[in-house]
């Protein structure tokens, strides 16, 4: 086996010898790739790699972007001043980087109206057209119908930069400096 790690010179030793190595450092012998040929084993102390690829599994976890779910809720008939109270926060959660769950939620015989809530739902898509993007347009489940958003990619603002002077291969022909004047020998 090919034998890797610190303190040990690489090499391809017997199993036995490998062992034996590795006790004398008080470490463990690890098989890293054992569909290599031969098999690469690394000696190394187990315990204190089992906890530094923990750590760094916990790095990462905490690194990643968790996707917020804001929610929503309308009834079949919302009030212009509600809805747009409602599109305002929205609008807050969108621009924050959240998705959002827009729902009309119908009680008792207001399921009759489900045209109502479609076009409630619609109308909201439609007012936050230019921060985000539907994912799923409504759909009645159960007594709710149900919309959802994304929030668009804002791509970077870019400064701008002056228009460039039409004849860039030509410089600007200099101002003639003033002649020095002689300096007044009257004052002797």
């Amino acid at each position: 086996m090919r034998l890797v790690g610190e303190n040990i010179e690489q090499g391809i030793y017997p199993v036995e010898q490998a062992r034996r190595m590795a006790q004398e450092q008080n470490l463990d012998l690890v098989e890293i790739s054992p569909t290599a040929v031969p098999p690469v084993c690394r000696v190394i102390d187990y315990s204190k790699f089992k906890y530094e690829q923990k750590k760094k599994t916990r790095e990462l976890k905490a690194k990643q972007t968790k996707v917020v779910i804001k929610e929503i809720r309308f009834g079949p008939n919302t009030d212009d001043h509600d809805f747009a109270f409602k599109l305002k926060h929205a609008q807050e959660f969108l621009r924050e980087g959240a998705k959002i769950k827009a729902y009309v939620h119908f009680v008792g015989r207001s399921i009759v109206f489900k045209e109502r809530g479609e076009i409630l739902l619609l109308k909201f898509a439609q007012a936050l057209e230019d921060l985000a993007k539907v994912e799923q347009l409504p759909k009645l489940e159960g007594k709710r119908m149900f919309l959802y958003l994304a929030p668009k990619a804002i791509a970077p603002v870019k400064p701008v930069k002056p228009a460039a002077p039409k004849e860039a291969g030509k410089e600007a022909p200099k101002e003639p400096k003033p002649a020095p004047q002689p300096a007044d020998n009257a004052a002797e």
